[in-house]
């Protein structure tokens, strides 16, 4: 058994994940810190690296030769043994070596929060050149919202994802069918049986992983460590430390109910007039900037379909106020087919991001709610989604070149 020291922005699950343990085990072990809404960095927890392979490093061996040894990069060894990441001299130490190969980049270690997107869209561009990113703009709280663009082809498609904090999984899942697409595509293999060549060729895919990094951020950390809203946000959430349901931005403000789309009459329905975890629209559309730089950039492009990923129900919705172009329905049958959930004209909702781009542009718009339970989702289901999600993306990816190949044969 060993002490450490909490840094900020750790959290249980992050901590269990890095040494390997179950959150469980870490909680038995630290009941004082389990029964805190939150860490608190500077505290100290017991940990008990998990079994692995282990190794002694003889002294004198430098990182270097340690990672030859294994197979391993440098900065793989000291990302699997957090406590001496910041060792030069590891000889005398005993250390954890991962599994060399085979690794994707896109993981859960715990959660998946706004630092861990950064590097892995920084990773995946090192990795594949077919990979770029930029941003949109910023969050109330100064986080750059970045976009990942993969693609050459003349059709655009954009997908975005936690827009409510609470559903902070769809983001890993969104990535994790980028890399997939992005190394069948540098491999030049199916991916299933999908032609990412194609793909490449004939789209391309806008995605914005996190539209709402300070409200996932809320939900993983809650207010601890000197936040700056602390004190609002406490008195909008009743006075509960715990923030796990809270879908809103940081200053209470819904995304999903910001666009300007019948956005007086969702205020009248929702009846919530005050910031708070969810169902505030603000005080007009577009008053947050992360709404207001996805409308923006959604403007400065000509997006044939856009899909915004929440959580939960299995369930896409495809309609707006019969607004919807005569496509969307059967599409969304073909994408319900592929991922296997179900297509939904819903009815009665406004003010949402699929509802304004239908409205204003005139194409197909979906809202995909993934999964099943209660948000968060639980990371076991984070294999299971990402099977879903990605072929229903592909199954979408695709829909242009059948459309071209039915046009050319009617020809």
């Amino acid at each position: 058994m060993q002490w450490i020291i909490v840094k900020t922005g750790d959290t249980l699950p992050r901590i269990a994940s890095a040494y390997r343990m179950t959150k469980a085990l870490l909680c038995a072990l630290n009941p004082e810190a389990a029964a805190q809404p939150y860490l608190l960095a500077g505290q100290m927890l017991r940990v008990v690296p998990g079994t692995g392979r282990r190794y002694a490093v003889p002294p004198g061996e430098t990182v270097q030769e340690t990672a030859e040894r294994f197979g391993l990069s440098e900065d793989q060894l000291r990302e699997r043994n957090p406590e001496i990441s910041k060792v030069k001299d590891w000889g005398g130490c005993c250390i954890y070596i991962p599994q060399a190969g085979g690794k994707t980049i896109v993981n859960i270690e715990g959660e998946y929060g706004y630092r861990e997107l950064i590097r892995d869209i920084q990773r995946l561009e090192v990795q594949y050149s077919c990979v770029e990113s930029g941003e949109i703009g910023t969050s109330v709280m100064g986080k750059k919202l970045p976009y990942v663009r993969i693609g050459q082809g003349p059709r655009h498609i954009h997908v975005n994802a936690s827009v409510h904090a609470n559903e902070w999984l769809t983001t890993p899942v969104l990535m994790r069918f980028i890399e997939e697409y992005a190394e069948a595509y540098s491999s030049d293999s199916h991916w299933h049986t999908y032609d990412p060549q194609r793909w490449m060729q004939e789209t391309t895919l806008w995605a914005v992983p996190m539209v709402n990094p300070d409200g996932v951020e809320l939900v993983q950390e809650g207010v601890v460590n000197h936040h700056k809203y602390a004190s609002e946000l406490l008195a909008w959430n009743g006075g509960r430390p715990h923030f796990t349901h809270w879908k809103a931005n940081i200053r209470g403000v819904d995304l999903n109910d910001q666009f300007p789309a019948h956005w007086d009459e969702e205020v009248a329905r929702r009846g919530v007039f005050s910031p708070g975890p969810r169902d505030y629209a603000g005080k007009a559309p577009l008053t947050e900037p992360e709404a207001q730089a996805l409308a923006r950039w959604t403007q400065e492009h000509s997006f044939a379909t856009v899909v915004s990923l929440h959580s939960q129900g299995q369930e896409i919705y495809w309609n707006y106020r019969d607004l919807e172009p005569r496509e969307s329905a059967p599409l969304s049958r073909k994408l319900a087919k592929a991922s296997g959930y179900k297509a939904v004209k819903l009815g009665g909702s406004d003010a949402g991001y699929k509802d304004w781009f239908i409205q204003a542009f005139g194409m197909p718009g979906f809202t995909v709610e993934v999964g099943l339970g209660v948000n968060p989702l639980p990371v076991e289901q984070f294999d299971d989604i990402c099977v879903e999600v990605g072929m229903l993306l592909a199954e979408l990816l695709s829909h242009g070149e059948r459309e071209a190949g039915a046009s050319s044969q009617q020809a």
